[in-house]
């Protein structure tokens, strides 16, 4: 495992992998060939959310499991160069995960998810004291929808909230909620005393079964009155309410969408690294779509930041490490 004995304000626990993003020209025909954009990055959505919060100043720590193989110890290099630290397992068993994204002409992607290290993490091999001392514990629902890595996401939020953290979600995709089963997803959700829920609007539809934003708030406050829910509504932007927020909306930026990879771990990464620094949601929200526009306007999920982004987050009173 690598050294990452100091404590951190935010553990980002779940996925790390090697994203495979595909952009084809013209349409994908059975057995034809085509020329496009091709590009491999290190990814994952808890790794993702880890690296923005970083990038934002805020000290974090990843927790997960990958493979003792080159592409591992890559995807391990690529955090720590972000700022990350990483306490990560290598396991002999299993390859470091692979995630096939797909994007087509609008910039929307489809992912095709390997089972690879990341989906094995046992709670055996758990860092406790990473998660012990750590101020706010991060999971993406993809450690939630099989066992493994379950009981060990499970046992990690039992953990940080027993030493004091408050705890997060994101829940990471409306199809795997679909074929877990809604009831039995909500089973697994309802017994972890969340502090912050970020759906997107199709999870928020696969949790609630409301398809308008405000009813699908509505019911996720009323299931979960202890946590505040920020509804990731793309060009709609956000729409947050929580225990001590009243119900807001921040609107979206006007960026022309590129490639959606990642950009929900971009904001929920800039989201967290703000409210953990001052506890005001809205302000983090508005910090938040600024990062997220801008990861749409781009290739893959950890574009390095340039001028324009700095302007942005300068206006906002933020500066990126």
């Amino acid at each position: 495992m690598t050294d990452a004995s100091s404590s951190a304000l935010l553990v980002s626990l779940g996925d790390l992998a090697w994203d495979v993003l595909a952009k084809p020209d013209t349409l994908l025909l059975p057995g034809g060939d085509t020329t496009g954009r091709l590009e491999l990055s290190g990814g994952g959505s808890a790794a993702n959310l880890a690296v923005w919060a970083a990038r934002l100043g805020t000290p974090t720590t990843f927790v997960g499991k990958i493979g003792r193989d080159r592409f591992g110890e890559l995807a391990t290099a690529e955090l720590e160069a972000e700022g990350v630290r990483a306490a990560v397992i290598a396991s002999e068993q299993h390859p470091t995960g692979v995630i096939l994204a797909l994007i087509d002409r609008r910039g929307q992607r489809a992912m095709l998810t390997g089972q690879g290290a990341d989906w094995e993490l046992l709670p055996a091999e758990l860092p406790r004291e990473v998660l012990s001392g750590a101020g706010h514990l991060h999971l993406t629902a993809w450690s939630l929808f099989r066992d493994p890595p379950r009981a060990a996401a499970l046992e990690a939020a039992r953990v940080a909230k027993a030493a004091g953290a408050t705890l997060s979600l994101d829940p990471g995709s409306f199809q795997m909620i679909q074929q877990l089963g809604r009831e039995q997803f909500l089973h697994i959700v309802d017994d972890v005393p969340f502090d912050l829920i970020f759906p997107n609007d199709d999870e928020a539809f696969a949790m609630s079964g409301q398809q308008e934003h405000g009813a699908a708030l509505d019911w996720l406050r009323e299931r979960y009155p202890q946590a505040l829910v920020v509804l990731k509504m793309d060009e709609d932007g956000a729409l947050l309410e929580g225990p001590q927020t009243p119900r807001v909306h921040v609107p979206a930026t006007r960026d022309r969408l590129v490639d959606a990879t990642g950009a929900g771990d971009a904001f929920g990464g800039a989201f967290l690294s703000q409210w953990l620094t001052h506890r005001n949601a809205e302000a983090a929200a508005r910090v938040a779509v600024q990062v997220g526009g801008w990861v749409v306007s781009h290739f893959g999920a950890r574009p390095p930041a340039d001028a324009n982004l700095h302007s942005r987050l300068s206006a906002a009173g933020v500066k990126l490490s």
